[in-house]
């Protein structure tokens, strides 16, 4: 990874999510098992542990922007993809990892153009995020979860313990993803994909 011409698959390839595909079309799944929870969090841990890697190689000066966003990109194409499965519980996992997913990607895209946005703390954009959901402003919610990502990123503490149950599942899963990025950039271990 110190090299500026490394391939995007140094940081995630499509046989990755292909084995994690083929594991969740082997699993009898319920949604409401810890094993359901496990793939969940493996799935998007797996995905944030590689953007958080992307950005480290360009702070550490290994990718320049461009190349970072191309590659970002290749991971987003990859992750984002239609799932081809029938199963609803199938889908119901997959939809969700996707989901949490979203901010991420964008907190890291613009975090990468931009660096963090400050217009307000932390905090203030989870509130507004919730509030936004609340009046089904869903635009405005994912707007201002992309701005806390970008702050997370750049090393302010997020503190999910805090937030009361959500009405809205969309603000609830975009909450995880990003609770994900944080434990990327504080524990970046690999996730391995045979992980029971």
């Amino acid at each position: 990874m110190t090299d500026d011409d490394e391939p995007a698959e140094t940081f995630y390839s499509e046989d990755r999510w292909q084995n994690w595909l083929t594991r969740v079309g082997e699993e009898d799944l319920d949604p409401e098992s810890e094993d359901f929870a496990r793939l969940y969090f493996n799935l998007q841990n797996d995905t944030t542990i590689a953007i958080a890697k992307i950005i480290t190689a360009v702070e550490d000066g290994h990718l320049d922007e461009e190349e970072a966003l191309d590659k970002l990109e290749f991971i987003n194409d990859i992750v984002l993809a239609e799932p081809e499965f029938d199963a609803e519980n199938k889908l119901l996992l997959l939809d969700s990892v996707q989901t949490s997913l979203i901010p991420v990607f964008y907190a890291a895209e613009e975090y990468l153009i931009g660096g963090a946005v400050e217009e307000q703390p932390l905090d203030d954009n989870i509130t507004d995020a919730v509030a936004g959901a609340a009046e089904e402003d869903e635009d405005a919610a994912l707007a201002y979860l992309v701005q806390a990502g970008t702050q997370i990123i750049d090393g302010t503490e997020f503190d999910g313990s805090d937030i009361e149950e959500l009405d809205s599942w969309l603000v609830s899963e975009w909450l995880n993803g990003l609770d994900s990025l944080q434990d990327a950039f504080a524990d970046p271990e690999v996730i391995e994909e045979d992980d029971d």
